[in-house]
């Protein structure tokens, strides 16, 4: 009687998850351009041919970390963007969302500093650009309410504010590390105490 082959085992969503999280530490660490297959799957623990019957290429690895990460951070800030608030309010909820998003996918946002301008470049990633059009417009148009209504300063230079707000918030992924002594929630807090008194219209 002839044997009869087995059915294709199906790699389990904990599994791909492991290696996602595994090869965004790798590329965070060594950049991408300088990261092989072979040194994901070092890390791994397995052999560079057996990480191709997860991921097809490590630009597949790289695409599904970023389009995760900004599609959890999107959802969080459509929320904050939908529900009305004043632009103080805005500004905090956007910030401690930010934290939030670096405690979850601190590797990723590492990545996306580092490589998303040459990136963006390339048709697969041309999400980058769309993304951070829309990052712009959600800050600069609560900012610049908020020297409209009097929350902040009339001397604000937006756009000079919006770049210093994104920066300090995102260069966290160099050093922070979930677990820590401090929540993201905390951090958020502290950071904005020191941030938004300075931006704030004193009565």
């Amino acid at each position: 009687m002839p044997t009869k082959k087995k059915p294709p085992v199906t790699p389990s969503p904990e599994r791909r998850s492991e290696l996602l999280a595994t090869a965004a530490e790798v590329f965070a660490a060594q950049g991408y351009n300088a990261t092989t297959v072979r040194r994901i799957a070092d890390a791994a623990g397995m052999l560079a041919g057996s990480l191709y019957y997860h991921f097809d290429s490590k630009e597949s690895m790289l695409d599904e970390i970023l389009s995760t990460f900004l599609n959890e951070l999107w959802e969080g800030y459509d929320a904050v963007l939908d529900a009305g608030l004043g632009p103080r309010e805005t500004i905090e909820a956007l910030v401690t969302e930010s934290f939030r998003e670096i405690d979850r996918h601190r590797a990723a946002v590492a990545i996306y500093q580092k490589e998303a301008r040459h990136l963006a470049a390339q048709p697969r990633f041309q999400y980058l650009v769309e993304s951070q059009q829309r990052f712009e417009k959600a800050w600069l148009g609560t900012l610049e309410r908020g020297v409209a209504d009097l929350t902040f300063r009339a001397d604000l230079d937006i756009r000079l504010t919006y770049r210093f707000v994104r920066d300090t918030v995102w260069v966290a992924a160099s050093w922070y590390r979930p677990g820590g002594r401090h929540s993201p929630e905390e951090i958020a807090r502290q950071y904005l105490s020191m941030v938004l008194d300075g931006i704030a219209l004193r009565p």
